[in-house]
């Protein structure tokens, strides 16, 4: 790979929450830039004001913080080339849409909505292809500026060629060919002086130096247009790479809202910050979203400087990527695996916390090792360990009755591991291990079922991390303490 510095750009529009998506078209410039020394820029795309989103762009700057993606230049921070959101570099796109006109590569249009929807509804009865029909577009060029001057409302549209074709190159698929005749004369500057995407994110673009446009696919219908845009200025393009769509979890049909409502329900989301809030961490998440149209082994577990290390660009596919939760699970249990002890304890004690638990944090960082191979998600600490921090605990009476033994007989199992434990000086793995299971062995009854009863009455579940290690850590009063209290639970259900 061609090591040379380059500018990458992150360019969302603040039209809705921060998704993998959006996450991918982030992270895989980040890794460029980082990989080759260079400069990645976060620019807010914010022209459409119809659908602007307050409270989206703080989301997605919350979002590429969590997951690690730093970036150089941008809105909250500045840089050599601001203003980074383009709702505040209005003056550039209205000077450089006239530059466009001044070079006979764009007209001012003064059709009005009616008259614009009159004639598509027209040509859809035809049954030819929508599109603007040129009524502006011969107009004399001194007459249309004397209207402009006049204060008439007009938009400023691209000029496109009638003949001919255009041929630009996308990194994945190579050179594309277009057809000029088959491209529209389409807007650039709107009534309310708005630019649109096609030239906003090109002046911007060229201006900011950027040398590698790295986006979803969905732009690929309009990179011909884009191309004509950039040439009409006179300007080098950038490399453009169109990164693959993403598929329902089925690996049938592009992933939507409704599959996304979907996950929701099975306790995922295609949504950053969800994502945090499901318990996913972000070593995680990264790992997950980097793999999924990058050409490298899909078990590849890495950190983000080993992405960094190993990004290639021309190993991008433009395959389309299946979102596949059950990934994401992978992914995460064996980040969560990697942390150190103090990192994981510091994660999971919010969890305990907003249980209303009170949490010591010696006490917690002897429980992590218990738990930690066992944890797909961050919350799933809950289940597995909320107990330590109770002082007592309420089996369900039920459940310390053992498989194929009565309430009677569950009760004389727990009698005698009461002795066994009572007779220890202290409660730990290698003391308390070996007897049990020689009583095992001599009652003829199953270890999961003396185990099961144990298991039961000193923690209050069915599900537990490791029994004698929770004992030990428990103590040997507290764990006798429980015992006593399930015998005189199952002496009652005689």
């Amino acid at each position: 790979m061609d090591l040379q510095p380059v500018r990458t750009r992150f360019a969302p529009s603040p039209t809705g929450r921060m998704h993998l998506g959006s996450a991918r078209s982030a992270l895989y410039p980040f890794l460029l830039a980082r990989r080759t020394g260079g400069t990645f820029i976060l620019r807010i795309e914010d022209t459409d004001r119809k659908r602007f989103v307050p409270g989206a762009e703080e989301e997605l700057i919350e979002g590429l913080r969590w997951l690690g993606i730093e970036y150089d230049e941008g809105p909250d921070i500045g840089g050599p080339y601001g203003p980074y959101r383009q709702s505040e570099r209005r003056e550039i796109y209205h000077e450089h849409a006239w530059k466009l006109v001044e070079r006979g590569h764009a007209f001012p249009c003064f059709c009005s909505p009616e008259r614009l929807e009159q004639v598509r509804q027209q040509q859809i009865a035809n049954k030819q292809n929508p599109r603007y029909d040129g009524a502006c577009r011969d107009l004399d060029p001194d007459e249309a500026r004397r209207r402009v001057r006049a204060g008439e409302k007009y938009v400023i549209r691209f000029k496109m060629p009638k003949e001919g074709s255009i041929t630009v190159t996308d990194l994945l698929r190579g050179p594309i060919t277009t057809d000029n005749a088959a491209l529209d004369d389409s807007v650039l500057l709107k009534s309310d002086g708005m630019p649109t995407y096609h030239l906003a994110a090109m002046v911007d673009d060229h201006l900011m130096g950027i040398t590698h446009v790295i986006r979803g696919s969905e732009w690929l219908p309009s990179l011909p247009l884009h191309a004509h845009v950039l040439r009409g200025f006179g300007w080098e393009e950038p490399v453009f790479v169109h990164l693959s769509v993403f598929l329902k979890p089925s690996g049938k049909g592009k992933m939507s809202k409704r599959e996304a409502a979907e996950a929701l329900k099975d306790g995922y989301s295609i949504f950053i910050t969800d994502m945090k809030e499901l318990g996913y961490i972000p070593e995680g998440v990264l790992n997950w979203i980097v793999l999924m149209g990058w050409g490298v082994p899909e078990d590849d577990i890495m950190t983000l400087d080993e992405m960094i290390a190993r990004f290639d660009i021309n190993h991008l596919t433009p395959s389309p990527a299946a979102v596949n939760f059950a990934k994401l699970d992978h992914f995460n249990g064996a980040h969560i695996r990697r942390l150190p002890t103090e990192d994981l304890a510091a994660r999971i004690k919010p969890y305990f916390l907003r249980e209303g638990l009170a949490v010591d944090d010696d006490l917690l960082l002897r429980i992590v090792p218990l738990i930690r191979e066992r944890l797909v998600t961050l919350d799933d600490c809950l289940p597995f360990a909320a107990w330590f921090f109770r002082e007592t605990v309420t089996p369900k009476p039920e459940e310390l009755v053992a498989k194929g033994l009565t309430a009677a007989q569950s009760a004389e199992v727990a009698r005698r591991a009461c002795v066994i434990l009572e007779a220890l000086p202290e409660i730990t793995p290698a003391l308390a291990e070996p007897p049990l299971r020689a009583y095992v062995e001599q009652s003829g009854l199953s270890a999961g079922q003396v185990f099961g009863i144990l298991r039961v009455a000193v923690t209050g579940q069915t599900v537990s991390p490791p029994l004698f290690e929770s004992m030990e850590i428990v103590g040997k009063e507290k764990v006798l303490a429980r015992l006593r209290a399930a015998i005189e639970t199952l002496e009652a259900m005689k």
